[in-house]
């Protein structure tokens, strides 16, 4: 189908009758019209295929293909032009069934041609409507075509996290067994322990690249699955040989991987605290545990050793504390010694998100 000329658009007159179809050439080319003829169906469409037409009138009683039969094969061409059926029967269900079929409009027509100016307000109108069909057609192609470029962004934008995510987490996880090695090649205990301490921090942010590496959402991370890695490297650490008897139980709650980072640190402080302060004689029980409790994560690590009653190891520099106490400030937590526990039980609790994320799920519900 052509594209509608704002001077002149071009209908396709499909009608046997010779001396009616020059009647209504010189009345539309009056109107401002350029108006084709076509005898009969066959015609028409040889007509339609070559190109130009940008709007058909079509008779309904013609020899071999009738109007019905030629609408058809017309709706049939891509992007055909729009059709006004015309007919000398006043009978409505052939309306009726030209517009079920895909007619654009429906008129009846007379001898002396006086339906001429109707005929001219059908044509106008079923242009119009094409233009609007057209219009929305392109609209709707090209909200598809956005919603397509926007999910093929968002892919290969998750596809570039993950990649990042695995070289982080990689290149970490490099940093964190050589000071592994360092450790254990270490001869003087302070060493050691510094360098463990060190691997575990480390450890503990690279698990959280591995996870979202692996897992199937980038903005959040298990948490039970995330402190068993966590712990088990602890246990590969050179104090591994002190942590035979340490424990998880843990709730599968998830969280955003900043968050996470903040609560593996925590762990990592306290778990190493415990190795080197509850059994001065040798390996003992350290549990870890986290639950949900409201709003609220709830984070434990205790030890059934000999307790906050000790002596400091006069070697420590309170590095781990003021770790401790900056990833509580980032989790917005309250960190709490429980007095009745025998041994040493230390309490972390924090809202599951961050106030300024809670906020921001908020605005964005109402």
């Amino acid at each position: 189908m052509s594209t509608t000329s704002t001077t002149s658009p071009t209908l396709l007159y499909i009608d046997d009758d010779e001396a009616l179809a020059r009647l209504v050439d010189r009345g539309l080319t009056r109107l401002g019209l350029k108006v084709v003829h076509a005898a009969s169906g066959q015609e028409g469409l040889d007509r339609i295929a070559k190109g130009g037409i940008d709007v058909v009138a079509l008779d309904q009683y013609m020899p071999g293909l009738d109007g019905l039969e030629t609408l058809e094969q017309i709706l049939k061409i891509p992007d055909a032009p729009p059709v006004v059926f015309v007919t000398a029967s006043q009978d409505s269900a052939i309306a009726v069934t030209a517009l079920k079929a895909g007619a654009a409009d429906y008129l009846v027509k007379d001898i002396h041609g006086e339906f001429i100016p109707l005929l001219q307000v059908a044509v106008n109108g079923a242009l119009r409507q094409a233009e609007l069909q057209r219009a929305r057609d392109e609209a709707e192609a090209e909200i598809h075509a956005s919603r397509d470029r926007f999910a093929a962004l968002a892919a290969e934008r998750e596809v570039l996290l993950r990649e990042v995510n695995h070289r982080v987490g990689n290149s970490l996880q490099i940093i964190a067994s050589l000071l592994h090695l360092q450790a254990s090649s270490a001869t003087q205990d302070d060493v050691k322990a510094a360098l463990t301490n060190a691997m575990g921090r480390v450890a503990a942010v690279a698990q959280v690249h591995r996870r979202l590496y692996t897992s199937h959402d980038l903005k959040s991370v298990l948490l039970n699955q995330y402190l068993e890695s966590l712990l088990e490297d602890l246990r590969r650490s050179a104090e591994g040989n002190r942590m035979s008897r340490l424990t998880l139980k843990a709730e599968p709650i998830e969280i955003d991987p900043d968050r996470a980072v903040g609560i593996g640190i925590i762990v990592n402080e306290l778990v190493m605290n415990a190795v080197k302060y509850a059994y001065p004689e040798g390996a003992g029980p350290i549990h870890v545990e986290l639950k949900a409790e409201g709003d609220d994560l709830v984070l434990t690590i205790s030890d059934d050793g000999v307790g906050l009653n000790v002596k400091a190891d006069p070697r420590s520099t309170g590095l781990g504390q003021r770790i401790v106490s900056a990833m509580a400030s980032k989790l917005e937590a309250s960190v709490e010694r429980d007095p009745d526990h025998s041994g040493t039980r230390i309490l972390v609790r924090f809202p599951r998100a961050s106030a300024a994320t809670a906020k921001s799920a908020s605005a964005a519900a109402s």
